[in-house]
């Protein structure tokens, strides 16, 4: 989970994909946070993004590095302690201009029953489950 956590990071942006109805919705997502040993994301609630999760738990991320890919099949759940969202805007301080770890809005979710795969034009794919 570490290198997967480490390439996403490397990447500064990657996409998550969720579903909305029978619609893919893709967007940027830079936010991320290992935490008790589970890789965590980070919205807020009054987005569709979150609405998508609660309904499919579904989700699919993706992200290009210095001519590597990521892609991370996993299931979210969302994890409303006070400790995850403070650790989550703890380690990502840009977000603390928009979110607090006591409002009603600040939603962090781990990722579970993951698959990653990183991928290479010159190597054989890196497969990391978590």
């Amino acid at each position: 989970m570490k290198e997967v956590y480490e390439f996403l990071k490397k990447c500064g942006v990657f996409f998550l994909a969720t579903v909305e109805g029978d619609q893919p919705r893709v967007r940027p997502f830079g936010a991320l946070n290992i935490f008790e040993d589970k890789l965590y994301i980070q919205t807020g609630k009054i987005k569709n993004v979150s609405k998508q999760m609660v309904n499919n738990n579904k989700v699919e991320i993706s992200g290009f590095c210095q001519g590597d890919w990521i892609r991370i099949q996993a299931k979210v759940v969302r994890d409303d302690r006070l400790e995850a969202k403070v650790s989550m805007l703890d380690n990502n301080p840009e977000l603390k201009s928009m979110y607090k770890a006591d409002d009603d809005n600040t939603e962090v979710l781990y990722l579970t029953s993951a698959t990653a795969t990183i991928y290479s034009f010159t190597k054989a794919p890196v497969v990391i489950k978590f």
